[in-house]
């Protein structure tokens, strides 16, 4: 092989294993058993387990970003550019379901850092504008749309993992009941909301 395609085969091998076990529970010594090499050979390329992770994450976050970026830009209407977002998410999910259990295993929703709750907070910021530009239109207080996005995310990105496990419904009927849910809520939203005694 050469340098690159043992690079990619040891890429290929750290991310289905990191999938299955996650970082703290995968060896070099399973990596380089695997790819049939030595153990300095994967030091060599990566300089130990967490530089092959960090190379594994980074793919994935590029890849699920450029995904959920695309759905974001389309110059459609707000409750398209929602619909359009969930099925990118679950697109991903169903394409990508070894580097989405990388993103949420070791990086989980309710952290602050960590690149999936990076890539929710990027997101989230993209879809502030769209929730301030809705809630102008309707006068709600648009100093709150960033709170909103946060929730709207998060509500997508934790029914993505449900789904991962459960794949039903099929993919267009989730992404149906989530857009259903956020557009019809968002829909009769009040102004100043309180909660009942």
């Amino acid at each position: 092989m050469t340098s690159t395609e043992r690079r990619e085969q040891l890429i290929g091998i750290g991310r289905a294993l990191f999938a299955e076990k996650g970082i703290d529970a995968t060896t070099v010594e399973e990596i380089a058993a695997k790819a049939e090499v030595s153990k300095p050979v994967v030091y060599e390329h990566f300089g130990g387990k967490e530089g092959l992770y960090a190379v594994v994450v980074d793919r994935e976050t590029i890849r699920l970003l450029e995904a959920i970026r695309s759905s974001l830009t389309t110059g459609r209407s707000s409750r398209a550019v929602l619909e359009l977002a969930a099925l990118a998410l679950l697109d991903y999910i169903d394409d990508h379901s070894d580097g989405f259990r990388i993103l949420v295993r070791d990086a989980p929703l309710g952290t602050g850092s960590g690149s999936y709750a990076s890539i929710l907070s990027d997101i989230a910021s993209q879809v502030e504008h769209l929730l301030a530009e809705a809630f102008e239109h309707r006068n709600l207080d648009a100093r709150l749309a960033p709170m909103y996005a946060q929730m709207l995310v998060g509500m997508i990105a934790f029914t993505g993992q449900w789904w991962l496990d459960n794949r039903k419904p099929r993919k267009p009927e989730v992404a149906a009941h989530l857009v259903n849910l956020a557009w019809n809520g968002l829909q009769h939203l009040e102004s100043k909301p309180r909660l009942t005694d």
